[in-house]
């Protein structure tokens, strides 16, 4: 059992390196070679861990995947007496990663993002990694749409019969995507993705 441990948490750490080289030199720049020195371990300890350079990298956007989804329950454990709608707002504004702590990390993310697009194995992992996330979304704006329905208001339940949670968790999802793009790129600043970000949250009980 010890050995096994030791087993994953090196395997974390070499994800970790991973990140740490993509983040500086893309995902290109990653080599086996590198990562061994980064993570301070020998080649074959690398090797050990992992058979080839797409078995890391694909256990490595899996450990990015995680370790957002992490992020995401922990804020909702922190608050649980909030309204489903603010959950929904804290999940997203993780989910999006402006945050200045987060912004390697997206870089990460989105290089691993445009290598999916032309692998497979790249791209199983990501739709694994979406996927509980869309449920995230889906299942507060459901909450939150029961909550408008049952608020006493006429116009409030007319809203919510009109919300359909799955569309709007894809829609959500797509967009907190593309403002981590955009801010990346210079074209939006971190307070007005978040604007847009709540200007669209806001419009869905509106």
């Amino acid at each position: 059992m010890p050995k096994q441990v030791d087993h994953v948490s090196r395997r974390r750490l070499i994800a970790e390196a991973v990140c740490h080289l993509a983040d500086e030199h893309g995902l290109e720049g990653v080599t086996l070679r590198d990562v061994a020195a980064r993570a301070q371990v020998s080649m074959g300890a690398v090797q050990r861990c992992f058979r080839t350079k797409e078995e890391m990298l694909v256990f490595t956007l899996g450990h990015i995947g995680e370790r957002i989804g992490e992020r995401v329950r922990a804020r909702l454990v922190r608050s649980p007496a909030q309204s489903a709608g603010t959950a929904l707002g804290h999940a997203a504004t993780e989910i999006s990663l402006l945050r200045e702590e987060h912004r390697a990390e997206a870089r990460v993310w989105l290089a691993f993002v445009a290598q999916a697009a032309v692998n497979e194995a790249l791209a199983t992992t990501l739709r694994a990694s979406y996927a509980p996330l869309q449920e995230t979304f889906t299942r507060l704006i459901a909450e939150a749409a029961d909550a408008e329905a049952g608020s006493g208001s006429d116009a409030g339940a007319d809203r919510a019969a009109l919300v359909d949670p799955r569309r709007e968790a894809r829609t959500l999802l797509a967009l907190v995507d593309g403002l981590t793009t955009h801010v990346l790129i210079g074209h939006l600043t971190p307070p007005e993705a978040q604007d847009v970000l709540h200007a669209h949250l806001a419009r869905l009980w509106a």
